[in-house]
Parts: C-alpha cells; structure tokens; sequence
C-alpha cells in the first residue's frame, strides 16, 4: 500500500518537473525547442487532469503562449492554439478558464484574421477561439 503510494507521488512529481520544463523552454530562442515543449504540453495536457498543477501556472502558461502565438510561426501558432484549448479544457468554466480566455482572445482573433499566417495556425486558432468562447466565456455574446 504505502509502497505503491511513494510510488505514484514519484511519478506525479517526475511528470510536474517535465511539465515545468516544457514551461521553461517555451521562452526557449530555438523555434525547434519551443515547438518539442509545446508538443510535450500537448501530450501531457491532454492525457490527464492537471487543474491543481496549472491553477497557480496559468498565467505564467499564458504569457508563454501568447508569445508563441505573437512571434511563432506555423507550426508553432498551431500548436500554441491546441494547448491553449488544452488549458481552457482544464481550467473549466470558471474564473480561472474565463481569465485564460479573456486574455488571449484578441490575439486568436488577430492570428485567425491574419490572411499571412498558415491555415494550419488560423485552423487551430479558430477551434481555440471556439472551445474557449464555449468552456469559459461568462459574456454570452
């Protein structure tokens, strides 16, 4: 019992340390690195429930994303777009979510009406624009 219990919190603190990692290498100045820590954010976001662990990131999160969306290109937009929605998913319907949301929908907006960025970018922005808007939206318009 408490043996496969020490483990489980060994695993979870591994899969936080890689996660903090993914965090810190999208400030990365290698586009390649900030897309290899946006698909391990991906990967982790969307296999299990983070929401403790991203409560207190969400803003550093963000920032990060915001910044990927801003300076990336391609690849790297559409992956920001995907993660977001990931965040969104985990942050749910309240404040948190509505805070994410909030502050990064012009610039989905910006990337989706972009007739220069790729359409795998404006593709993604356009499904991130659409989940946040339906998960953590509180204005009804």
């Amino acid at each position: 019992g408490s043996e496969a219990a020490s483990e489980h919190g060994q695993e979870e603190e591994e899969a936080e340390d890689r996660l903090k990692e993914h965090m810190d290498n999208l400030l990365d100045k290698s586009a390649k690195a900030r897309q290899a820590a946006l698909q391990g954010l991906r990967l982790a976001l969307s296999s299990r429930t983070l929401s403790e662990f991203l409560l207190e990131r969400r803003l550093t999160l963000s920032d990060s994303l915001e910044k990927c969306l801003k300076k990336g290109k391609g690849e790297e937009q559409a992956l920001a777009g995907t993660v977001l929605t990931l965040l969104c998913l985990q942050m749910g319907s309240g404040p948190e979510g509505e805070e994410v949301f909030r502050s990064l929908k012009p610039l989905l907006v910006s990337v989706l009406t972009d007739s220069t960025a790729s359409p795998s970018a404006r593709q993604s922005c356009a499904t991130a624009l659409g989940m946040c808007c339906y998960i953590a939206a509180a204005d009804l318009e």
